[in-house]
Order: C-alpha cells, then sequence, then structure tokens
C-alpha cells in the first residue's frame, strides 16, 4: 500500500531536477573546498580570480566543479523545458543554453598565463566568462517573468526573479571597471579587487540557479502538476 502510494512521486522529471541540483551542489562544494584550503595559507589568494585554479595542480578539481555546473544547469532547464514552464525557443531558454555554453568554454580553454603572455585560448576564455555572466541573469528573469503572478508557480518564479536581478547587480562592478579602463586607461581588472567580485557574482548566479532548480522539483512532482492544471495555464516565456 505504501508502494502504491509513493510511486506516482517518481517521475524521471523529478529524478533528473534533483540530479541537477546535485550537480550545482557539488560545484558549490569543490570550489568552496579550494577556498577553503587556500584560506589556510593566505586570503590573498581571494583577489585572484577563480579561473586561476586551472593554471595550477587543481585544474581537474576546477574543471570537474564547472562541468558540474554545466550538467546540472542543462537537466535543470531540461525539466522546464519538458514540463511546460518554457520553450526551448525563448529567450529565458536560449540564455540558459548561453550560460552553458559559456562555462563549457572556460572550461576547454583555460584562463591565460600572464606570465608567458597573451594566448588564442585566454581571448576565448574571456568571452566564455562574460557570455556566462551576462546570459544567467537574463535566463533568471526572462524565464520567470511570465509566472510571477501565476496561482501555482508565482512563488518560485518571484525568486527566480530576484535571484536573476541580484546577479545582475552583482555584475555591475565589472562594467563601471571597464568603463574606466576605456575613459582613463586602467586595466579594468585593477580597478577592482576582481577576486572577490567574481566570486560574489558566481555565488549569486549560482544560487539563482539552485532556485530554479527548486522551481524545476517542484514542476516535475505530480500532486503538484495536478495542482496546476486545476488553473488556467500562463504563458510560457517570451
Amino acid at each position: 500500500m505504501l508502494t502504491a502510494e509513493l510511486a506516482p512521486t517518481r517521475s524521471p522529471a523529478r529524478f533528473v531536477a534533483l540530479a541537477g541540483a546535485v550537480a550545482v551542489l557539488l560545484t558549490v562544494a569543490l570550489v568552496g573546498g579550494m577556498d577553503l584550503y587556500r584560506l589556510g595559507d593566505s586570503t590573498r589568494h581571494l583577489r585572484r580570480t577563480i579561473s586561476e585554479y586551472a593554471l595550477g595542480p587543481q585544474r581537474w578539481v576546477f574543471d570537474t566543479a564547472v562541468l558540474l555546473l554545466v550538467a546540472g544547469s542543462v537537466a535543470i532547464l531540461a525539466v522546464l523545458v519538458r514540463r511546460g514552464i518554457a520553450r526551448w525557443n525563448s529567450v529565458g531558454s536560449v540564455a540558459f543554453a548561453a550560460w552553458s555554453v559559456g562555462l563549457t568554454l572556460v572550461v576547454i580553454f583555460p584562463k591565460n598565463n600572464w606570465a608567458i603572455g597573451p594566448s588564442m585560448s585566454g581571448s576565448i576564455h574571456r568571452f566564455g566568462s562574460l557570455l556566462a555572466f551576462v546570459a544567467l541573469p537574463i535566463a533568471a528573469m526572462m524565464l520567470a517573468r511570465p509566472w510571477r503572478r501565476d496561482p501555482v508557480w508565482g512563488a518560485h518564479a518571484r525568486w527566480t526573479f530576484r535571484l536573476g536581478v541580484l546577479s545582475a547587480l552583482a555584475f555591475t562592478p565589472i562594467l563601471y571597471a571597464i568603463g574606466v579602463n576605456a575613459v582613463v586607461g586602467t586595466s579594468w581588472w585593477r580597478v577592482i579587487p576582481l577576486g572577490y567580485v567574481e566570486r560574489l557574482l558566481v555565488l549569486t548566479e549560482v544560487v539563482a540557479v539552485l532556485v530554479a532548480a527548486v522551481w524545476a522539483i517542484a514542476v516535475a512532482h505530480p500532486a503538484q502538476r495536478r495542482q496546476a492544471q486545476e488553473y488556467k495555464p500562463s504563458s510560457t516565456s517570451l
């Protein structure tokens, strides 16, 4: 009898959403673990970007962490699309996919080692980072926007939207630094403590992905799907 009651909650989509959330949490654990390990020596390394781990013996940890984030993000998006929260060709879905593509480029093309000099790999790495950082806030806000007043998914949508806005705000120090570089000529990465700013930005964006993961888990739950079907369906994201 108990088995019969539990069976409806074991949907493949729910498993995929949960796996996506776990993958993102593992990313946090791996990157956070590297930072905590280095904090035993000094806090100065936090002024360096997270990508610099790829230039040392911890590269495999960094690559694993980022690829887990990519896999988790793809799984979360797949569930949201499969359950009708967004269309594959919507702005939100495309931006979410661009976030994953940008992160993949970050792994394939390591950060430039300035002790050696500029490189094509470093330039592509910088483009991938920029693509990911810009795309995620857009993805979160556009996926959530049509659902903010929905009677079932409104709370999930509002939290996702807020984290998208917060991620966009966390990116503004980098925009300021680029502006100073354009006007004054100072190297933009010297205008701000880039390592700290990047970690704040990454944290807000990863939390935004986790909030979307919670939404995906809820969407995949049969009981909540039945509740949603009792209301008039909302339009999917633009």
